[in-house]
């Protein structure tokens, strides 16, 4: 199977652009040879989720209002990650800002292409354990709600269409998948 681009980009203009994300049209011949527009979403920032459990099996979801979705969305403390900077920093920063914990273990739980159609956002999403519960310092555009649940029903949330956030949906799955597995005991 042929791997190469069959895209031939013939011009890109950038309509666009704030601290978070640049916005690109391009003109293009698509792989049939046809004439083409395409738009990009550029972003500036890794996307970072962590899936904290506890020792008594426990998870923190994070409740806040969305303004791109216009609804409420529960979960996994995220945030972004500056391109080229340390994602499991950013992580750690992100945990203890939204739910005031900290964490003795961290493992990487997965790397994904987020909306790989139409944007170049990518996510990492990491596992923290041995947590230590300390103050959080929501930033101040932040308006946000933590609940500490059992992970299982974290899990129902997923199940049920209640947590639908992207990272918060496969980070919750992979971490039951290793439960299944036998890799983390609850």
């Amino acid at each position: 199977m042929n791997q190469d681009n069959p895209w031939t980009t013939l011009s890109t203009k950038t309509p666009y652009e704030n601290p978070w994300i640049r916005v690109e049209h391009s003109d293009v011949l698509t792989p049939a040879g046809t004439a083409g527009i395409y738009g990009v979403v550029r972003f500036k920032n890794l996307a970072v989720g962590v899936v904290p459990i506890d020792q008594e099996g426990y998870t923190y979801l994070v409740g806040q209002f969305r303004y791109a979705l216009g609804r409420y969305s529960w979960e996994i403390p995220e945030g972004g990650c500056p391109l080229g900077t340390d994602a499991l920093a950013t992580a750690k920063r992100e945990l203890q800002e939204e739910t005031g914990l900290s964490a003795n273990e961290w493992t990487t739980l997965l790397e994904t292409d987020l909306s790989n159609s139409v944007s170049d956002e990518e996510g990492i999403i990491f596992l923290a354990q041995g947590l230590v519960q300390g103050q959080a310092s929501p930033e101040d555009t932040e308006e946000l709600a933590v609940k500490r649940v059992p992970f299982a029903e974290a899990y129902q949330m997923v199940l049920a269409g209640e947590i639908r956030d992207s990272l918060s949906v496969m980070g919750i799955l992979r971490v039951q998948l290793m439960i299944q597995e036998g890799k983390i005991l609850l």
